[in-house]
């Protein structure tokens, strides 16, 4: 049988390839950018191993032969669930390769933002060499920590931050209340906006989290907070962000609704901003980790009838 992969960010793809090929399947590479690309490309092919690609009701239409979608990481928004079921189409992801490098990336950034790194770096690279030059720094230890969602990797997020601050506190409607570890304080989403003086985002995005961080809630921010997001880039409704730049303290992206950056946005010349290109994933250990669970899952599929991680189960199953 033969998969294609839609598209990939990899200098190459020879770990997918190998272990794909020693269960007898064939992979097929490409770099598709819509519905009509993923669809001209697959002729053949009985699985999708997605980065970015979008997989739906159109693909699964004129592909009736696709029977899984298996995305090359954590989050799947890309492929629409609820057509994969209707088509009987398994949907399995990576869920796990890498929590606490995105945690701690987080943790960086917010750490990187209360202690005025980015500004003091730029003052001395324009010859200012002054302690007090970046602003007011007050004691981490004496702040209100946030977190938005409170799954793998907030809940990870959480416990490594929490001997650094005052308090953490988080919001999460789906946990029940013994999900909660004893050192965070569980609050409304009104209550984790107008309380933090740091608020990280965990969250994945889906109906209901696109565009959650909107005026209303950052208009309820203290002045002088920080914002860090790792999770999913339309999380923030950036138009609504860009106004209110100067509020913060300083806001940390590692993801954005459009990636790369956009030359022109004013998130390039704003200096209480850090960016990273969608890098709190990654280490040498995670990346190798993501790549082998994602492509598994397709081999575990040819096998068994039923992918290792499983994110919406499907009836479809391979064939010679």
């Amino acid at each position: 049988m033969k998969v294609l992969f839609t598209d990939h960010r990899f200098p190459d793809v020879e770990l997918e390839r190998k272990i794909l090929a020693d269960a007898g399947i064939e992979l097929k590479v490409t770099q598709c950018k819509n519905e009509d690309e993923v669809i001209r490309e697959s002729e053949g092919c009985q699985a999708l191993l997605i980065t970015y690609a979008p997989a739906n009701d159109k693909v699964f239409t004129a592909r009736p032969q696709i029977g899984l979608c298996s995305r090359m990481g954590v989050g799947y928004d890309s492929i629409n669930t609820a057509d994969a079921q209707k088509h009987g189409v398994w949907v399995a992801n990576s869920p796990d390769y890498g929590s606490s490098e995105v945690a701690l990336h987080a943790l960086a950034m917010v750490m990187s933002l209360c202690r005025h790194l980015p500004q003091h770096d730029a003052n001395i690279r324009k010859g200012v060499w002054a302690t007090h030059a970046a602003g007011p720094v007050p004691r981490m230890s004496g702040m209100t920590l946030g977190v938005l969602g409170y799954g793998r990797i907030g809940s990870r997020f959480a416990f490594f931050a929490h001997s650094m601050f005052k308090r953490v506190i988080v919001c999460d409607p789906y946990r029940i209340d013994g999900d909660f570890a004893p050192y965070v304080e569980r609050v409304s989403l009104d209550e984790l906006f107008a309380q933090s003086d740091a608020i990280s985002l965990h969250t994945l995005l889906n109906d209901e989290t696109r565009g959650i961080v909107n005026a209303r809630l950052l208009d309820l921010m203290k002045p002088g907070s920080r914002l860090v997001n790792t999770s999913r880039g339309a999380v923030v409704a950036i138009d609504d962000l860009i106004p209110r730049l100067a509020k913060f303290d300083g806001v940390g992206l590692d993801v954005l609704p459009i990636e790369p950056v956009q030359r022109d946005s004013a998130l390039l010349n704003a200096p209480n901003v850090i960016l990273s290109p969608h890098a709190a994933y990654f280490s040498l250990e995670a990346e190798k980790e993501l790549r082998r669970k994602a492509a598994q899952n397709i081999v575990t599929w040819v096998q068994t009838g039923r992918p290792d991680y499983v994110v919406t189960p499907g009836t479809k199953r391979a064939t010679a």
